[in-house]
């Protein structure tokens, strides 16, 4: 089973989201996700300043396996994104939840906040996913 941190909210699309105070939240993508795509080669961010819209494609990993897009959990302003994925991408495999986050948001509207799911909810879901 991958593991899922209690601290933090998801996404159905496997996004995590981490609560930094001041409307500002630390975005990547889960332990399930990563071990689903495999060994990343490459992971293209936003660019810092762009905003994001709630469900819109906002990143993209690349694995030897797959591609995959990563979508904003919320909408706001990016305001910092993870250079050191450049040369070193499988930090997202090694260390999702720490040194492999994807980037950070200044979010818009903290109500969009009640549609992420909370730890538990989201073991649900990959459980489920995974006896498919």
């Amino acid at each position: 089973m991958s593991y899922v941190p209690l601290e933090l909210q998801y996404t159905h699309s496997h996004e995590w989201i981490r609560s930094e105070g001041d409307g500002i939240y630390t975005i990547g993508i889960t332990d399930h996700a990563q071990s689903l795509l495999g060994d990343m080669v490459y992971v293209e961010l936003p660019d810092i300043e762009s905003s994001t819209d709630v469900g819109e494609e906002c990143a993209m990993a690349e694995s030897v396996k797959a591609s995959s897009d990563i979508y904003a959990p919320l909408s706001g302003v990016v305001i910092a994104i993870n250079d050191e994925l450049d040369s070193a991408p499988e930090l997202v495999n090694s260390d999702p939840y720490g040194d492999g986050w994807l980037f950070q948001i200044r979010v818009n509207d903290d109500n969009e906040l009640n549609d992420l799911l909370m730890a538990e909810d989201y073991a649900t879901i990959i459980v489920e996913d995974e006896e498919q």
